[in-house]
């Protein structure tokens, strides 16, 4: 892993030679408290002037994303004292975090990363839970079946459909409201129909979630971390 400059941008380059594509991810520092932005930049290459091609093809879309992380920061815990769920911070000592207060006093760390482990488990937990009803719930109502639903923390998307039918949530979503919830689920599901975003598509989504433009739209200005 090392630093390299784009134009007025430092961009963390992390070589991984078993990827077949590149990908970039625009992020706040978690390890600090003010706003701290990261571009990480993960590809097999290895050659500058590779590297300058794929961040001056992707110039816009970082710098958008740079620009709604400044514009809508993530909301901020304090690490092993509050839990985000729902779009609500709760404290630790919330009958809701009852399980990431077990955990955390488990491990009984200063570890930055193994405390982020615990909220990372706590959410996953809630998640196989709460995501795995609500999909359960829409699906019925569609009248729509899906092979398989798995659970995996994402950075760049809050969920998939792949064409074998298999649904991904994010496990992120448990920290935003759940009518947002509830739109990712339906968007997923209607990707079991139309494997694309075309009109069919979005009249589907739109007619069991009708302020679906609107959910959509407050959706894009949460960042994920």
């Amino acid at each position: 892993m090392n630093e390299i400059l784009f134009k007025d941008l430092k961009v963390v380059h992390l070589r991984k030679k078993n990827l077949k594509n590149s990908y970039i991810s625009v992020r706040q520092k978690q390890e600090h408290s003010s706003l701290d932005v990261e571009i990480l930049l993960k590809t097999p290459h290895i050659s500058t002037q590779i590297l300058q091609e794929i961040l001056q093809e992707k110039e816009a879309w970082i710098r958008l994303q740079i620009s709604k992380l400044l514009q809508n920061p993530p909301k901020q815990i304090r690490l092993e004292d509050e839990v985000e769920l729902f779009g609500e911070i709760y404290s630790i000592d919330s009958s809701l975090a009852q399980d990431l207060s077990a955990r955390l006093t488990k491990v009984q760390t200063n570890n930055q990363e193994k405390i982020l482990q615990c909220y990372d488990a706590f959410y996953k937990q809630i998640s196989l839970q709460y995501l795995g009803e609500r999909t359960a719930y829409f699906a019925d109502k569609m009248e729509l079946i899906y092979q398989e639903l798995k659970y995996r923390k994402m950075k760049s998307r809050w969920g998939s459909c792949s064409s074998h039918k298999v649904i991904t949530l994010n496990t992120q979503l448990i920290k935003i409201d759940k009518t947002l919830i509830d739109y990712v689920i339906v968007h997923e599901l209607a990707h079991l129909v139309h494997m694309n975003h075309s009109k069919a598509f979005h009249d589907l989504v739109a007619s069991y979630i009708p302020d679906a433009k609107l959910r959509r739209k407050k959706l894009k200005t949460i960042t994920l971390l």
